[in-house]
C-alpha cells in the first residue's frame, strides 16, 4: 500500500499542543511520517499547517511565509508567560483610553524587534525555551527583527481588551506583540486569546477539525491531502525534458547556459517533469563553469 502523502490543514482547537494534533494524524493516516510548521501554543487555535509522508521531508526548506491572527489583548496584567495563562507579577490601576491604545498600535507597525518569550518552542544549545522555563532557568535572547504588516485595534465588550488583527512576518510572536503594547502604554499588556487565520497560504477555510477527520471515511480523509507542490506555489516552476530530468535526479547539476534559464545565484525553483508535474525543489549555485540548477529535495520518487 502506498503511503499516504500531502499536506493537511488542521483547524486546531484550543487545550491541545501542536505535538498531540501530530499524534493523532499519525493515528488517523497510518505512517509515523508527520510533521507541522509554525507551533501553535495550547491556547491558541486556527490554521496547523500538517505534512504528511514524504510532504514531511519539506518543512526545513520552507519559504518564510506571511500570517495572519485574531488576538485579544488585556491591557493592565503583566504575566511570565505574557498571556493569561501565566503568573501575574503585576496589575495596573488604570487604563489608557482608546485613542491612546490605537495611537501605541499604529508604532508597531512595520520592521520592530522583538525578543523571543521564554515560553516559547525556539531551541538553545538544542533545549527549547519553554523546558528551561517550567525549571525556572532564564538565559539571554537576542532581540530579533519581524515585521508587522498591518495591525487593526478595536476595543471589546470587557473593559481593558482589545481585538487585534495582526498581518505579519513568519516568526513574531503575538503574545511578545502583546507585551510590547502594554509595556509602550505603561499599564501592561499579555494575550488572552489567539487564533491564526492564515498560513503558508492556507487560510481557515481550507482546515478541517480533528472530529470532522476522525468522521471520515479512509478515501475521504486521502481526498483531504493538498499536493505537496503547494507548498512551493511562490517559486518559479522549470520543466525539464526526460534526459535533464534524469541527470537530476541522479544528483547532477543542470547549467542554466544549457536549460535556457537565468536565475540568480541562491534561487530555488520548482523542478517539473516535461509534463509539469513536480518533482523536486531545487536551487541555483555556481560552479566553475557557470551557475546551475542542483535538486535540494526529491518529492517524486518514481520515474
Amino acid at each position: 500500500m502506498t503511503e499516504p502523502s500531502g499536506i493537511l490543514i488542521i483547524h486546531k482547537h484550543t487545550g491541545v499542543t501542536s505535538h498531540d494534533i501530530v499524534g493523532k494524524v499519525r493515528r488517523l493516516y497510518g505512517t509515523r511520517r508527520v510533521g507541522h510548521t509554525g507551533t501553535l501554543d495550547p491556547l491558541a487555535s486556527g490554521v496547523l499547517v500538517v505534512l504528511v509522508g514524504r510532504a514531511a521531508k519539506a518543512a526545513e526548506y520552507l519559504v518564510a511565509d506571511r500570517k495572519e491572527y485574531l488576538a485579544t489583548l488585556r491591557l493592565g496584567l503583566v504575566t511570565d508567560t505574557e498571556d493569561v495563562t501565566g503568573t501575574i507579577l503585576s496589575q495596573a490601576d488604570r487604563l489608557p483610553d482608546e485613542d491612546r491604545v490605537r495611537a501605541v498600535c499604529r508604532e508597531f507597525v512595520g520592521e520592530i524587534l522583538q525578543v523571543p518569550p521564554m515560553y516559547s518552542a525556539l531551541k538553545v544549545e538544542g533545549q527549547k525555551l519553554c523546558d528551561l522555563a517550567r525549571k525556572g532557568v532564564t538565559v539571554e535572547r537576542k532581540p530579533r527583527p519581524v515585521t508587522i504588516f498591518d495591525l487593526v485595534c478595536q476595543p471589546c465588550d470587557r473593559e481593558g481588551d482589545y481585538r487585534l488583527a495582526v498581518h505579519c512576518s513568519s516568526g513574531t510572536y503575538i503574545r511578545t506583540l502583546c507585551a510590547d503594547i502594554g509595556a509602550a502604554l505603561g499599564c501592561g499588556g499579555v494575550m488572552a486569546t489567539l487564533e491564526r487565520r492564515q498560513a503558508g497560504g492556507f487560510r481557515m477555510e481550507d482546515a478541517h477539525t480533528v472530529p470532522e477527520l476522525e468522521a471520515m471515511s479512509e478515501e475521504e480523509r486521502l481526498g483531504c491531502l493538498i499536493p505537496i507542490e503547494r507548498l512551493f506555489d511562490s517559486l518559479p516552476a522549470v520543466r525539464l525534458p526526460e534526459f535533464f530530468e534524469k541527470l537530476c535526479r541522479g544528483g547532477c547539476e543542470l547549467y542554466q547556459k544549457k536549460l535556457g534559464t537565468r536565475f540568480a545565484v541562491g534561487d530555488r525553483v520548482r523542478l517539473c517533469s516535461s509534463n509539469g508535474s513536480f518533482f523536486a525543489l531545487g536551487e541555483v549555485r555556481e560552479y566553475e563553469n557557470g551557475s546551475a540548477i542542483k535538486s535540494l529535495k526529491l518529492f517524486d520518487l518514481t520515474m
